[in-house]
């Protein structure tokens, strides 16, 4: 049998340390982590406690803090860091990679200033490299808890996206295919925003009605954007599209909706940002989100709102009020909210 492709992780947060995971149990693995502290705890107690508490890893995973190392002999890169740092840490990997390995993207955001996809940093800094992404409504500690879940990686070419599938897949981890790169890299960046949303409204205590109504209309404004970047209107209908955003916008372990709900409460966002020890994408994607909007003649009044609240000191108490005061259109062809 054909040796199996060695993949490298960059990243030691929650969902890298949980692909790292699950492509361990497939294959030669090894993650990288910025913290020294964190890759010895994974690499020896097969934990990490920073990120995903006291839960048990796959034993052959290794880690390292020494990025050259991780990437030298590395058959396939993961990219699982933030958004804002992808391009520097790619910057750094490139004297170190070898030609043409696959890069698959983690990372559900949108470079501010660039307002560039991954993928697209990915071909600035490593021009040659096949670039794809592996997202889906996977919240980390329910996939390496082996709660069943499902995913959906996205290469340029339907073969590529094949041979990759099998080094992430487990029997509860389902993992399907796309070439529609663009239409899941901009699903699981616009569905952060609509998040905040959400639990904004559940932080107000809006209720259900509410909750259900937002992420309905959501998903219809979040597909109008990604279809006028070049995005498949099916892949929002999927497992990146509906699946991300429901799995984001309801479970009490989402950064994203927990933001929102704190801002509903009164917290600060300054105050928001300083407690936690992950990056909730949402934040910084919401005014990159409305300038892509206002570029491609999308109106965006539910991801308007939340920029509003996080960006422009409008009180979270009035977030939604806005929306209420458009006149609704035809639900499917309308405009209008």
């Amino acid at each position: 049998m054909p040796k199996r492709p060695s993949v490298t992780v960059l990243g030691g947060g929650s969902w890298g340390t949980t692909v790292a995971s699950l492509a361990a149990r497939n294959t030669e693995t090894v993650v990288w982590a910025r913290n020294p502290d964190t890759a010895a705890e994974i690499a020896t107690d097969h934990r990490n406690s920073a990120y995903l508490g006291d839960l048990p890893l796959t034993e052959s995973l290794r880690a390292t803090a020494d990025l050259a190392e991780s990437v030298e002999s590395a058959d396939v890169l993961v990219l699982g860091v933030p958004s804002q740092h992808a391009r520097g840490v790619l910057e750094r990997v490139a004297e170190h990679v070898r030609p043409w390995v696959p890069v698959v993207s983690l990372v559900k955001g949108l470079e501010q200033g660039t307002r560039k996809r991954m993928t697209e940093i990915v071909a600035d800094v490593l021009p040659g490299h096949p670039a794809g992404v592996l997202a889906g409504p996977n919240i980390a500690k329910e996939v390496v808890q082996g709660f069943a879940a499902a995913a959906t990686i996205a290469m340029p070419e339907q073969r590529a996206a094949e041979m990759l599938q099998d080094l992430f897949r487990t029997k509860r981890f389902r993992v399907y295919t796309t070439t529609d790169v663009i239409g899941v890299e901009m699903a699981g960046a616009l569905k952060n925003v609509y998040a905040i949303a959400v639990g904004i409204g559940d932080g107000l205590e809006a209720g259900d009605n509410t909750r259900a109504m937002v992420i309905t209309r959501a998903l219809r404004e979040l597909s109008r954007l990604g279809v006028a970047l070049g995005g498949d209107a099916a892949t929002f209908a999927g497992l990146t599209g509906m699946g991300d955003l429901i799995a984001t916008c309801t479970s009490p372990l989402s950064r994203n909706r927990s933001v929102g709900v704190q801002l509903g409460r009164g917290k600060s966002l300054e105050q928001i940002v300083a407690e936690m020890n992950q990056v909730a994408e949402g934040v910084k994607t919401a005014a990159t989100v409305m300038k892509l909007g206002a570029e491609n003649g999308v109106d965006l009044p539910i991801a308007r709102e939340v920029d509003a609240v996080l960006n422009h000191g409008q009180p979270v108490g009035d977030a939604y009020r806005g929306l209420l005061r458009r006149a609704p259109g035809h639900e499917v062809h309308g405009e209008e909210w």
